[in-house]
């Protein structure tokens, strides 16, 4: 099992260079090139959603990425470190408009993400939050000498 690594400044300039690294590894882990593109745009919108929780929560703390290629798929875990509140605690705030849209934000990234790739986890607390892709890869190709 090898393992790429990337953190990053929650700066949303720094997530084109997350989306080009994951379609690299996945590229050279056997993901099908047909869903490079799925790929990129999961992990883009992923990414997306850490650094807009990164920056309305005013956390310094890196965005994390792990590209994970196993012997069958190829998974990409997407870090942040918001506090992930249950909605009856986001209301009881004293911003219930902001935490409505931020909510609704949130679960427009998620639902783009559920349609991209097959094979998702999202786990939330309140130290922060994870979201796991999978994809699967082809076998090495044999070559005949």
């Amino acid at each position: 099992m090898a393992t790429v690594e990337l953190r990053f400044s929650a700066l949303p300039e720094h997530v084109r260079t997350a989306r080009l690294v994951a379609a690299a590894v996945a590229r050279r882990a056997g993901v099908d090139e047909a869903v490079l593109d799925e790929v990129r745009l999961a992990v883009g919108e992923a990414c997306s959603r850490a650094v807009g929780l990164h920056q309305s929560n005013a956390i310094t703390a890196p965005v994390k990425v792990a590209l994970i290629e196993d012997e069958k798929q190829f998974s990409i875990e997407v870090g942040d470190e918001a506090p992930h509140a249950a909605p009856a605690e986001r209301v009881a705030g004293g911003a219930a408009a902001d935490a409505d849209v931020e909510a609704e934000e949130d679960e427009m990234g998620l639902a783009v993400i559920s349609g991209l790739v097959d094979d998702v986890e999202v786990t939330t607390g309140r130290d922060g939050g994870l979201i796991r892709m999978s994809w699967p890869t082809a076998p090495p190709a044999v070559t005949l000498v």
